[in-house]
C-alpha cells in the first residue's frame, strides 16, 4: 500500500507547485492590467490634450486590445486554478482513503439507504462508514445512481462482469485520465440535479414549429417588420405607425405562444450549467482511446446513425442555451419583441429534439456509467494485490482465501471460507464480541464488490452468481407498529420465499430469532436451518446457542465453525480467526464484570 501513497503524494505536490505559479501569474497579470489601463488612459488623454488625435486614438485602441487580451488570459488562468484546486483535493482524498481517514467524506450515500433492501443496510453499503462513502467519486446525479445500482442491484451476467473487470483494470492503469474526468464533473455548479425533467423535455416534441410554412413565417416576419422601420425613415409617405402596428402584432404572437415557449426555454435554461459540463465530459470520453470491449461499446453510443459525435450534437444545444441565457435581462425584451427571438430559439430547440433528442439519455448514461466505474477502479489501483474474482456457472459455490473486510484497513483479519452444495450451511458459534457479525459482513460486502466487477479483499476468490439476502440488523418500527422480532420474521420470510423461486441464494443470518424465548428460538432456528439446507442456497447462520451445533450430527449439509477468545493476564482478547467445530468458550459473565456488575464469588469466571 505504501507504494500507492507515493504517486498520490507526488501528484498533489505537482498541483500544489502549479497552484503557486498560477497564483503568482494571476497577481502579476492583475497588476499588469492595472498598469496598462492607467497608463493607456493617461497617454490617451495626454495626446488628446496635445491635439494628437490620431495618436490618441491609436493608443486607446492598443490599450483596449491589450487589456482585453490580458483579461482573457487572466480568466483562463483562474479557471485552470479552480481545476488545479480540484485535482489537489482529489489526490488529498486519495491519500485519506489509503490512510483509512475516509469516514469524513461528505457524500456517504445516505439518501440511498433502504431498510427493506435485501442486504444493503446490513452490509453497510450506504450511509455513514459505508462502502459507498469509501469509494464514491461520482458527482453527477446519474453517476451516483449508476454506482448505487452496481452496489445494490448488480444484475450482470458472468460475461458482463468479466467485461466490467477489464474496464475497471483499464481505468486503474489510467489514473491521470480518471482524475481529470472527475475534476471536469466537479466543475459543474448544478451537478446533482435529476435530469428526468430534461429527458421529458426532449421527448415532448411540437411538430407545429417544424412545419416549413411556420418556420418561414417566423423567419420572415421580423425581416418584414425591420423593413417597415427602415422604409419609414427613407420614404416620408410610409408612416412609422405601420411599424408600430407590426410590433403590436409581434407582442400578440409572443403572448399567444408564451406557455409553449416558457415550457421549453425555462426547462432547458435550468440545465444550462449541467449541459455545459456534460458536453465537456463527453468530449473527454471521446478523446480517450479505450481498449476494453466494455468502453468500446459505451463509446459507440456517443455516435449517431449519421456518424456525428455526441459532442458535436450537444454543442448545438449548448449554443442554443447560450442564446436564451439572457431571457430575464432587460435588454432581452426589446430584442425578443423585435426579432421574435423566443420563437427563433424554440424552432431551433425543436430541431434539436427531432435530430438528437432520443440520444440525450444514452449519452448521459454513458457519463454516469464511466463515473461509477471510476469509483470502482480506485479499489483496483489502490489495492493491486487484491484478487479479481472468478465466476463459476452451475452449482452455487463460494470460495475465498485470505479474505478480509475491505473497510477495516490495517485492522482487518483474514479468513478462508469455502461453501458448496454438499455443505451449504455454515453454522457459526462464538461468544460475544468474537467477530461473528463482522465475518458475515466481510463475506457479504466482498460478494457485492465481486458482482459489481471490482476486486475483492482476498488472495483468491471464486463464486457463482447468487441473490444476496441478509437478516442482521432488525429494529422496532413504531410507525408501522412492527416489533424487532416481527421485522426479523418478515426478512426471513423474504429469504424463504426467494429460495422457492429456485434462484441461487446467498444468505447471511446473524443471531436469528433473538427476540423470543430460548426454547422457541432454538426450535425455530433448527427448522430454518433444515429448510435452507435443502434449497438452492449457500450461507451463514451465526448463533450464541451452542446446542444448535448438534444439527451437524443429523444433517450432513450443515458444517460447524466457531470464533473464540482467550484470556491473558486477566484480560480478554480475540483473534477473529475462523475454526472448525462448535465454540467451547463463553465470556458474558466476564463482560458483565467489566461493565461493573458484581459477580458473586461462588460463580467461576472463564479463564
Amino acid at each position: 500500500m505504501g507504494t500507492k501513497k507515493a504517486p498520490y503524494a507526488n501528484r498533489k505536490k505537482h498541483y500544489d507547485t502549479l497552484l503557486k505559479k498560477q497564483n503568482e501569474a494571476i497577481g502579476f497579470i492583475g497588476l499588469l492590467r492595472l498598469i496598462v489601463f492607467v497608463s493607456g488612459i493617461g497617454f490617451t488623454i495626454f495626446f488628446f490634450m496635445k491635439t494628437s488625435y490620431y495618436l490618441s486614438i491609436f493608443i486607446l485602441i492598443i490599450t483596449i486590445i491589450t487589456f482585453v487580451t490580458l483579461a482573457i488570459k487572466h480568466n483562463k488562468i483562474k479557471h485552470n486554478k479552480i481545476r488545479c484546486l480540484i485535482l489537489c483535493k482529489i489526490n488529498e482524498d486519495s491519500l485519506k482513503r489509503l490512510n483509512n481517514n475516509w469516514k469524513d467524506f461528505a457524500d456517504n450515500g445516505d439518501d440511498f439507504i433502504d431498510e427493506d433492501h435485501s442486504y444493503s443496510r446490513d452490509l453497510d453499503i450506504f450511509g455513514e462508514n459505508s462502502l459507498f462513502q469509501w469509494i464514491n467519486t461520482c458527482v453527477t446525479y446519474l453517476g451516483r445512481q449508476k454506482l448505487k445500482g452496481a452496489l445494490s442491484k448488480p444484475k450482470y451476467n458472468i460475461e458482463e462482469i468479466h467485461k466490467r473487470q477489464d474496464a475497471i483494470k483499464e481505468l486503474a492503469n489510467n489514473v491521470g485520465w480518471t482524475q481529470r474526468f472527475a475534476a471536469e464533473s466537479i466543475l459543474s455548479e448544478n451537478k446533482n440535479h435529476d435530469p428526468e425533467a430534461l429527458f421529458d423535455w426532449v421527448k415532448d416534441k411540437n411538430d407545429f414549429f417544424l412545419k416549413p410554412i411556420v418556420i418561414l413565417l417566423i423567419r420572415l416576419i421580423p425581416v418584414f417588420t425591420l423593413s417597415l422601420l427602415v422604409l419609414s425613415f427613407v420614404f416620408s409617405n410610409i408612416s412609422y405607425r405601420i411599424f408600430l402596428i407590426a410590433i403590436v402584432l409581434h407582442i400578440i404572437l409572443l403572448v399567444i405562444g408564451y406557455k409553449e415557449v416558457s415550457k421549453n426555454l425555462d426547462t432547458i435554461f435550468q440545465y444550462k450549467d449541467t449541459i455545459l459540463i456534460y458536453n465537456n465530459l463527453i468530449k473527454h470520453i471521446e478523446k480517450k482511446n479505450f481498449k476494453s470491449d466494455y468502453f468500446i461499446k459505451l463509446k459507440e453510443k456517443l455516435i449517431n446513425k449519421e456518424g456525428m459525435k455526441a459532442s458535436f450534437q450537444i454543442k448545438k444545444l449548448v449554443n442554443l442555451v447560450n442564446l436564451i441565457s439572457d431571457r430575464k435581462n432587460i435588454y432581452y425584451l426589446p430584442i425578443n419583441i423585435l426579432l421574435l427571438w423566443d420563437y427563433q430559439c424554440l424552432i431551433n430547440l425543436q430541431r434539436f429534439k427531432k435530430a438528437s433528442g432520443s440520444d440525450l439519455k444514452p449519452w448521459l448514461d454513458v457519463i454516469g456509467e464511466i463515473e461509477a466505474l471510476n469509483s470502482l477502479s480506485i479499489i483496483s489501483y489502490d489495492h493491486s494485490d487484491w484478487a479479481m474474482p472468478k465466476f463459476q456457472e452451475g452449482t452455487p459455490i463460494f470460495n475465498a482465501t485470505e479474505m478480509g473486510h475491505p473497510l477495516l484497513g490495517d485492522t482487518r483479519v483474514y479468513n478462508n471460507i469455502y461453501i458448496e452444495k454438499s455443505q451449504n450451511v455454515l453454522l457459526i458459534t462464538g461468544s460475544n464480541m468474537s467477530g461473528k457479525s463482522t465475518l458475515l459482513r466481510t463475506t457479504g460486502i466482498n460478494l457485492v464488490l465481486a458482482y459489481a466487477g471490482a476486486p475483492v479483499c482476498a488472495q483468491n476468490f471464486s463464486c457463482s452468481i447468487m441473490d444476496i439476502y441478509t437478516c442482521m440488523r432488525t429494529s422496532d418500527n413504531l410507525e408501522k407498529n412492527i416489533s424487532s422480532f416481527y421485522a426479523e420474521l418478515l426478512r426471513i420470510k423474504k429469504l424463504v420465499t426467494a429460495t422457492e423461486t429456485k434462484t441461487p441464494i446467498f444468505f447471511l443470518l446473524d443471531e436469528i430469532f433473538k427476540g423470543t424465548n430460548s426454547i422457541d428460538r432454538h426450535t425455530g432456528a433448527k427448522i430454518l436451518v433444515a429448510k435452507l439446507s435443502t434449497e438452492n442456497a449457500l450461507g451463514f447462520v451465526s448463533t450464541h446457542d451452542l446446542e444448535l451445533g448438534d444439527i451437524e450430527k443429523t444433517n450432513r449439509r450443515v458444517k460447524n465453525y466457531h470464533l473464540k477468545e482467550y484470556y491473558k493476564d486477566d484480560k480478554l482478547y480475540f483473534d477473529y480467526k475462523l475454526r472448525t467445530g462448535v465454540s467451547t468458550t463463553r465470556n458474558a459473565l466476564y463482560l458483565m464484570k467489566m461493565a461493573g456488575l458484581e459477580i458473586p464469588p461462588d460463580i467461576e469466571l472463564p479463564k
